[in-house]
């Protein structure tokens, strides 16, 4: 026999809408509810059925060695021109 543990813990209110919701369909306690969609979320090979989709992009058009420092550069251009045009 599993033993019980008492303990507090503070839901999000989504969350707690989607135990009710789970409460209520099966008709079983709150703390039944709680139980197995923790279960349910812990279980292993719980996150099966998730796929990233890939798709092929093709070659790229630009050198991205440096893409990281392109995009720091082009943004300090953005920011010193509201700087200039005062927004």
């Amino acid at each position: 026999m599993l033993s019980s543990v008492r303990t507090t813990v503070t839901l999000d209110a989504d969350t707690e809408a989607s135990v009710r919701a789970l409460m209520v369909h099966r008709g079983i306690s709150f703390k039944q509810a709680l139980n197995d969609a923790i279960r349910a979320g812990t279980s292993p090979g719980a996150d099966v059925g998730f796929t990233t989709v890939v798709h092929d992009m093709g070659a790229p058009v630009v050198n991205l060695d440096r893409a990281l420092q392109i995009a720091g550069e082009l943004e300090d251009e953005g920011a010193e021109q509201m700087l200039r045009s005062g927004r």
